[in-house]
C-alpha cells in the first residue's frame, strides 16, 4: 500500500504520468476514513482514476497548485473536514490560535474561505480545467446563505468561487459519476444531471421539474421582507433533502424579474440549480468504502512536526453509521449527511477492530463506536427504505413519532462483539447518543450495559438546555425527558455499585433563550451541584434551521417570530450566568439577576446564587 501521490516523484515511483484528478485540500493528509478527502481520493482510486493530493498549499502562491501538474479530468477543492470559518474563529469572531488538523496543530495553515481562494488559485494557473468543489464548506453554502462572520447573505459559493461544478453531502455516489461523465468525454458544463450535485446555467428553460426559489436579490436584501424571504426561501430548501422525495431546486442571479420567461435570460440572469440528493448507500457499499486500503495515519512529511492532533483521538475509533433522524435544529446533518442512518455491517466493523489490535500504538481502549448518534443502526422506519422520510413530520420531536422503530438490540450486540476480541480492553461510547429515543426504549439492557461497561466514570449528553421554550426553538425533547434519563441513569448506577456522573452539553443564547430562561438554567444547575467547565455560545454556522431563526428572527419551519439574543452584552450575561459560580462572572450574574427582577437568587440562603457582594475567588473556588 502507498499514500496516493504528493510529488511529481510520488508519481513517478508508481508509474503515473499524469494523474486524473489533482484534490486540493485545507486539512494536512490524513489517509483514515474520518478524513473527507482520503474517502473520496480511496474511492477514486478503486473506480481505476489516479488522484493526487495538494494539502494546505500556499495560498500566496500560485505555483504551490501546480507541483503536480495539470490533472487529466480536473481538480477537486474541499476545505476539510471543517468550514474554515468555524476552524479559524471563536463565536465571538476572536482567531483562534490551534488548528487539528495542520501539522503540529499549528494556526494559518489554511485561508479563511479556503475554498474560494484555492479556485482563485487554480484559475490563474489553470484557466480551462474544469475544478469540483465538495465537502463540508461547500455543502453548506451550495446555494444562497447567511454568512455570520461578515453578517449578509452570501451568494452560492459555487459563483463565488468560480468552480464549474458542486457535490454536496455524502459525495460517494456524486464523484464517480462525474468522473465517469469527464472521462467519457462529456463537458463539465453539460454534467447536469447527476444526484447531490450543484451545477449553473443561463438557460431557465432548461432546467426541468423544479421548483424555483426567491431570486438572490430578494433574501439578500437588508430589511424585514428580504429576511422573510430567506426563511421561505429555506424552508423550501430544508423540504427538499430527502433523497426519495425532493424535487429539483433553484435560484436567479441578477436583475431579471421573476418567473419562467425569456425576459430572464435577456437579462443576463444564471440560476444556481440543485439536483435532488444522491441515493443512501446500501450496507455493503459502506462496508466497501471503509474496507479501501488506507493507510490509517498522517503522511509521514509530517513527522518532524509532530503528525496531525486529529487523527488521536479518531485513530482507534470506529465508525458504525452516517445520517441522523434528530434533527436538532442548530445541526446541519440534515442539510449535508440527510435524516436516513446508513450502517455498516457487524462484520465489516469487527474486522477494522481487529486491525486496530494489531496496531503497534494500540493500548487495548477502542475510544468510540458510533458516529452522528451513536446507538441510530437503522433507519427510523421501514417506510424510509423507499419512500424516504417525512417531510412535514419528525421522527423525535416533539415526541417520538408512532412509527418510529425503537430498537437497541443490534448495537449493543456489536459492542459486546467488539469487546469480546482478544487485545480489546474497553470499548467506550463517546458519540453523542440521544436520551429521548433511550428513554423511549422499554428496555432497559442497553442502559446498564453502557452504565457497566462503556463509560469511564463520566458520561456526556446534550441536554442543551432546561426550559421548554428553548428546548421547542432547539427540535429538542422537553426537559422531563432529559430528568426521567437522569434519574434511571442514577438507579442502574446505584444498582452496578458504581459512582459515575453525567455530564451535559449547555448551550447559551439560542434563539427562543431570553434571560429569564437563562436563569431558569442556572437554577437547574445548582441543583444539580455542578458547574460546566465548558459552555457553548450558539454558533450561527451556516445550513442549520437556529442559523436562519437568528437571522431572520422567525423560525423557517413555522415562520413564526422567535426572539434572538444579538446585543453581546445579553450574550454575555446569558453565558455568564451557566457559570454563576466563577467569580469573573459576577458583575454579570448580578445584572443579569436585577434585570430580570431576580433579587431572590442574590444572598447567602442555599437557593441564592451569588452572594450580595463580590467574594474573593479563593472562597469562590
Amino acid at each position: 500500500m502507498n499514500f496516493l501521490p504528493v510529488s511529481k516523484k510520488d508519481m513517478k515511483a508508481q508509474g503515473i504520468r499524469q494523474l486524473d484528478f489533482v484534490y486540493v485540500c485545507g486539512d494536512a493528509y490524513v489517509d483514515h476514513p474520518s478524513f473527507g478527502s482520503a474517502i473520496i481520493g480511496r474511492v477514486l482510486q478503486s473506480h481505476g482514476y489516479s488522484v493526487g493530493m495538494i494539502c494546505q498549499p500556499d495560498w500566496k502562491n500560485p505555483e504551490s497548485i501546480a507541483v503536480l501538474g495539470e490533472p487529466r479530468l480536473g481538480f477537486l477543492v474541499s476545505a476539510g473536514n471543517m468550514d474554515s470559518m468555524v476552524l479559524h474563529y471563536t463565536v465571538a469572531k476572536k482567531r483562534r490560535h490551534k488548528d487539528l488538523y495542520s501539522p503540529g496543530g499549528k494556526g494559518d495553515c489554511r485561508p479563511d474561505r479556503a475554498v474560494i481562494v484555492y479556485c482563485n488559485l487554480i484559475r490563474r494557473m489553470f484557466r480551462h480545467t474544469p475544478v469540483i468543489i465538495g465537502g463540508i464548506e461547500a455543502s453548506l453554502r451550495r446555494l444562497g446563505h447567511y454568512d455570520y462572520w461578515s453578517d449578509k447573505v452570501r451568494r452560492s459559493i459555487l459563483l463565488e468561487s468560480g468552480a464549474d461544478l458542486l457535490s454536496y453531502g455524502m459525495g460517494e455516489r456524486s464523484i464517480v459519476e462525474i468522473a465517469d461523465a469527464l472521462s467519457s468525454g462529456i463537458a463539465v458544463r453539460d454534467i447536469t444531471f447527476i444526484d447531490g450535485t450543484v451545477y449553473k446555467t443561463r438557460d431557465e428553460d432548461s432546467i426541468y421539474d423544479a421548483v424555483r426559489l426567491p431570486d438572490f436579490r430578494e433574501i439578500s436584501e437588508d430589511s424585514e421582507m428580504g429576511r422573510r424571504r430567506y426563511a421561505e426561501s429555506y424552508a423550501l430548501q430544508y423540504a427538499n433533502t430527502d433523497p426519495f422525495q425532493a424535487k429539483r431546486i433553484y435560484e436567479g442571479y441578477g436583475n431579471g424579474l421573476s418567473g419562467k420567461n425569456s425576459s430572464d435570460q435577456k437579462s443576463g440572469m444564471t440560476f444556481v440549480v440543485q439536483n435532488p440528493p444522491a441515493k443512501p448507500l446500501t450496507q455493503m457499499e459502506m462496508d466497501d468504502i471503509y474496507a479501501l486500503p488506507y493507510m490509517r495515519t498522517w503522511h509521514p512529511m509530517y513527522d518532524r512536526e509532530g503528525g496531525i492532533p486529529a487523527l488521536a483521538e479518531i485513530r482507534f475509533s470506529l465508525t458504525s453509521n452516517r445520517g441522523c433522524f434528530g434533527e436538532c435544529n442548530f445541526c446541519a446533518l440534515t442539510m449535508h449527511e440527510g435524516r436516513i442512518v446508513q450502517a455498516r455491517s457487524h462484520a465489516s466493523i469487527l474486522q477494522e477492530a481487529e486491525q486496530m489490535t494489531r496496531d503497534k500504538d494500540f493500548k487495548g481502549y477502542i475510544h468510540d463506536v458510533g458516529g452522528p448518534t451513536a446507538e441510530f443502526r437503522a433507519p427510523a422506519c421501514a417506510k424510509q427504505l423507499t419512500k424516504g422520510a417525512c417531510v412535514n413530520k419528525r421522527c423525535l420531536f416533539p415526541k417520538p413519532c408512532r412509527n418510529l422503530k425503537v430498537d437497541h438490540s443490534d448495537y449493543l450486540k456489536l459492542l459486546r462483539e467488539i469487546r469480546s476480541l482478544k487485545g480489546v480492553k474497553k470499548v467506550f461510547v463517546r458519540s453523542g447518543f440521544r436520551f429521548d429515543y433511550l428513554m423511549a426504549d422499554p428496555n432497559r439492557d442497553f442502559l446498564r450495559e453502557l452504565c457497566k461497561y462503556h463509560v469511564s466514570g463520566q458520561l456526556r449528553v446534550a441536554p442543551e438546555h432546561v426550559s421548554d421554550n428553548v428546548l421547542k426553538e432547539m427540535g429538542k425533547p422537553q426537559v422531563k425527558v432529559y430528568n426521567a434519563f437522569v434519574k434511571e441513569f442514577e438507579k442502574i448506577n446505584r444498582e452496578l455499585g458504581l459512582k459515575q456522573y453525567i455530564v451535559p452539553y449547555l448551550m447559551s443564547s439560542h434563539p427562543g433563550s431570553r434571560l429569564s430562561d437563562a436563569i431558569a438554567l442556572a437554577e437547574y444547575i445548582r441543583d444539580m451541584g455542578y458547574m460546566p467547565e465548558q459552555v457553548q455560545d450558539f454558533y450561527p454556522t451556516p445550513g442549520t434551521v437556529s442559523t436562519t431563526m437568528y437571522y431572520t428572527g422567525l423560525d423557517p419551519l413555522t415562520m413564526t417570530p422567535v426572539y434572538v439574543a444579538k446585543n453581546p452584552h445579553e450574550k454575555a450575561m446569558q453565558r455568564a450566568l451557566i457559570q454563576y459560580r466563577n467569580p469573573e462572572n459576577y458583575d454579570l450574574v448580578r445584572e443579569a439577576l436585577l434585570k430580570e427582577g431576580r433579587k431572590d437568587l442574590i444572598g447567602f440562603d442555599k437557593k441564592c446564587l451569588i452572594p450580595p457582594r463580590r467574594m474573593s475567588r479563593k472562597r469562590h473556588s
